[in-house]
């Protein structure tokens, strides 16, 4: 343990290592909200948005990186796991040929080296992760929707999350709870958003026949 330690601690690698350090901390920090029906991917950028007319180098960057097809958060901790990678590596053949990189030439390389692996790794999740609203709907939109409890069981305390597709065949992964005179709804049970307030929408048991035209329209 205290051989890694010392590894870990190396001024050569301690960029890495810092990025490391935060990359852990925000995933456990989201895990263990979304576990409890929170998230701070809401509170910290629900979205990445590029404007598609602005062409200076760094929005046309985070475009090529796919910005805006993932949540921020979670863009942020890609990022942050495979520039820890890259350095870690680097410095670690640097090593093994009994020599050692300049830890600021290093973090440059790295950083150079990591975009299109960044690039890569963002398109792949970019087509299992949902994001959790698109720039390109507005959350009032959401209100009418038939919609499934991705964590829960939806109650009147904490919020759960609930996913549902937008008029555009997108998924989002949203806040809710149950309406006060509702019962709690079940992981896997189809919900009505009936309202919204400050903190989540409000759900009810989705009516039968909305049901069917949900399912109807997922197949289609």
């Amino acid at each position: 343990m205290s051989a890694v330690g010392d590894i870990l601690l190396a001024p050569d690698v301690r960029p890495f290592a810092v990025a490391a350090a935060i990359m852990v901390t925000l995933g456990g920090i989201e895990l263990l909200t979304t576990m409890v029906g929170l998230s701070i991917s809401e509170f910290i950028g629900k979205d990445f948005a590029v404007e598609a007319e602005s062409h200076n180098a760094l929005s046309g960057l985070f475009l090529w990186i796919n910005a805006g097809r993932l949540p921020l958060l979670i863009l942020i901790i890609l990022v942050l796991g495979i520039f820890s990678i890259g350095g870690f590596l680097l410095q670690g053949l640097a090593h093994a040929v009994g020599t050692a990189i300049p830890v600021s030439l290093a973090a440059v390389a790295a950083a150079f080296g990591s975009i299109p692996v960044i690039r890569n790794a963002s398109r792949g999740l970019a087509r299992i992760i949902p994001r959790d609203e698109s720039y390109a709907v507005d959350d009032r939109d959401f209100v009418g929707k038939v919609a499934t409890v991705a964590v829960g069981p939806l109650d009147q305390g904490l919020p759960g999350r609930v996913r549902l597709k937008d008029v555009f065949g997108n998924w989002h992964t949203v806040s809710a709870r149950a309406s006060p005179d509702s019962e709690a709804l079940q992981v896997g049970a189809s919900v009505l958003l009936v309202d919204r307030d400050a903190k989540s929408f409000i759900a009810i048991a989705a009516p039968a026949d909305l049901i069917e035209q949900q399912q109807s329209s997922n197949r289609a």
